[in-house]
């Protein structure tokens, strides 16, 4: 059970967020009018800021949550029961500002890495030619959804670990930073530039089967709901059955 410590905040918060990511990068998307690359990205970095709303609060409580017993933090007594139940205490505790700690490099990750998502996902799902009558068209967009998801993780990674440690900070009643740039130069002069790509390689590993299933659900979802002549060009997910407008 160890090994899924803190998994009740994702499981709360990722429905309502792939809902509100989609969505937003869909109809941001249809609201630029062309479905070029740049408004690809900026769709994707509009979803990405918007989500942060529920993103921050969640990955706070899945950050306390794993650490709680481990290490520096190790107590008798637990003092969290739930996500839920560490969201409520710290609102107690420390209000709003509490349950948006990160917020701000929250967003910093979310915003540019989004963008890179969906411009990475919709030139590859093309460059694959993902046509609709494809025989191989759940593999190539697995594919798609998985590279996507690595290329998005590289682009902000050195500002998740910033603001997982920012998260964490606090837990035992002392706080170390006293902000963004304060957390960037203790972490720099303690460890070096590896402290920035710490975890990255189990974030990697993850990234790619949870994108690749996302994305090519997405898709053939919204395949299936709107059928074969009725997927017009400015829609969420790729314009697969136009792979040469790039």
């Amino acid at each position: 059970m160890g090994l899924y410590k803190g998994i009740g905040s994702p499981m709360m918060g990722l429905t309502f967020i792939n809902a509100l990511v989609f969505g937003v990068q869909g109809n941001t998307l249809r609201y630029l009018g062309k479905d070029t690359p740049l408004n690809q990205f900026l769709a994707g970095a509009a979803a990405g800021s918007i989500q942060c709303v529920i993103c921050c609060p969640m990955e706070l409580a899945k950050t306390r949550l794993q650490l709680q017993g481990t290490g520096e933090y190790k107590s008798k007594s637990k003092t969290y029961k739930n996500s839920l139940d560490c969201l409520l205490k710290i609102y107690r505790k420390e209000g709003l500002r509490g349950i948006n700690r990160g917020m701000v490099t929250t967003f910093l990750r979310e915003t540019p890495s989004f963008g890179f998502y969906f411009l990475t996902y919709d030139y590859l799902s093309r460059y694959l030619s993902c046509e609709i009558n494809d025989t191989f068209i759940i593999p190539k967009l697995l594919f798609a959804g998985g590279m996507s998801g690595i290329v998005s993780w590289l682009s902000t990674y050195p500002i998740d670990v910033i603001k997982s440690r920012l998260q964490a900070d606090g837990i035992g009643g002392v706080n170390n930073y006293n902000g963004i740039m304060d957390c960037v130069r203790k972490s720099y002069k303690e460890e070096g530039w590896r402290v920035f790509s710490r975890g990255l390689t189990s974030t990697l590993l993850r990234a790619f089967p949870v994108n690749a299933a996302t994305f090519a659900t997405v898709t053939l979802f919204l395949m299936y709901m709107r059928g074969e002549n009725e997927v017009n060009e400015c829609e969420a997910g790729p314009a697969i059955q136009q792979p040469n407008s790039m």
